[in-house]
């Protein structure tokens, strides 16, 4: 991988503290430390035993600290070959066996799919309309008492759907975790 390439730190479990490189990609822009932190205090720190989706890897930061927080599976979506390539890259670096990648759009991983997911992070780049368009399809890729957690450019709402059971904000970004109405 290129010397410039970009980096993001692992913050805690297993790999604490390991860099992970990524190359430049439209629309990808890693998950701040900060709001990492804030998101897995969320989902209680740890998550022995559950099984995550990373629907738009980019970095990995999310996917990759979720395993790092011992999930039991994570499985890395991305599309972008080179931004894939980095990803199987950390994955060797890392000995990332718990972790899953494959190189597929995420509405074609949605149609296949049936796992259902404890944790499933929902990064997807700004201004493309793809909360809009995924949001609906994801409560039956969903385990019981699953979550979403999801990037916007703009506060979500709750829908007829999905409830938005905590929120913040960091710089331009909102962040969310959601839970599926009953």
């Amino acid at each position: 991988m290129a010397a410039t390439a970009n980096k993001v730190r692992i913050n805690a479990g297993e790999w604490r503290s390991r860099m992970l490189r990524f190359p430049d990609a439209l629309g990808l822009r890693p998950t701040p430390d900060r709001v990492r932190q804030t998101l897995f205090n969320w989902l209680g720190q740890e998550l022995h035993g559950k099984a995550c989706l990373d629907l738009f890897a980019g970095s990995g930061a999310l996917g990759f600290e979720a395993a790092s927080r011992y999930a039991a599976s994570v499985t890395m979506v991305e599309q972008n070959p080179a931004v894939h390539r980095a990803l199987a890259d950390n994955a060797a670096l890392l000995k990332a066996g718990q972790v899953r990648l494959l190189r597929m759009d995420a509405l074609q991983f949605l149609a296949q799919d049936t796992q259902p997911f404890d944790v499933i992070f929902l990064d997807p780049p700004f201004g493309q309309g793809w909360l809009e368009k995924l949001l609906p399809l994801l409560a039956p890729h969903l385990a019981p008492d699953g979550v979403v957690y999801a990037e916007s450019e703009s506060p979500l709402q709750d829908g007829p759907d999905w409830q938005v059971y905590k929120h913040g904000k960091a710089g331009s970004v909102h962040y969310h975790l959601l839970k599926c109405h009953p």
